[in-house]
């Protein structure tokens, strides 16, 4: 019987590569970083906004607003018996209002991580629009959700896992596909 595997999808400087590529659509889309705020989803999406943000004020010589989200009390699956959330923290600190927000994620899967994030941001105000940049898109979704961004479409089972490893310095950065272990008589 065949072993589940991992399998790196993409090494640092092919993230790299990618979230360079998103930051020029980002701005393309949106003819420049006039009203743009970034916004990342704890925690993956974090780090990825920062790399966004410092690509921009490279290309752009702006600094763009960054902030980042839990959205831990938005989830759908909080009253689930024996669901213990961690809260960690939330810091928009500039107004979202009649800004074009860039959403940040690491990893598109069912949609409700993101469903829950929107639910957030429109707590602290009213944007303009509300734009989805993922680094990828592992598909299966059960909600209405797609992604305005894509750093890379990962076909996957709903067994298979992704892993986006952003702790470290940049170097370290990876995407790893955690293969699903073949079902029994396989």
């Amino acid at each position: 019987m065949k072993k589940p595997g991992k399998k790196v999808i993409l090494d640092s400087k092919g993230m790299e590569r990618v979230l360079s590529r998103l930051t020029h659509e980002i701005l393309e889309k949106n003819k420049g970083a006039e009203d743009l705020a970034l916004v990342g989803i704890w925690s993956g999406g974090v780090p990825l906004s920062k790399f966004i943000q410092e690509k921009i004020r490279a290309i752009e010589g702006v600094e763009v607003p960054a902030g980042f989200v839990d959205i831990t009390l938005y989830r759908d699956d909080l009253s689930r018996a024996g669901y213990q959330p961690r809260l960690k923290r939330t810091e928009i600190p500039f107004s979202i209002d009649e800004k074009k927000v860039i959403l940040v994620d690491d990893v598109l899967f069912t949609g409700r991580t993101i469903r829950a994030a929107m639910d957030a941001l429109i707590d602290f105000g009213r944007p303009k629009n509300i734009q989805l940049a993922v680094l990828i898109d592992r598909g299966h979704r059960e909600l209405p959700i797609r992604a305005d961004y894509v750093g890379r479409n990962v076909p996957t089972s709903r067994s298979e896992t992704v892993d986006v490893m952003v702790q470290g310095g940049r170097e370290e950065w990876k995407v790893v596909l955690n293969e699903a272990a073949p079902a029994r008589g396989e």
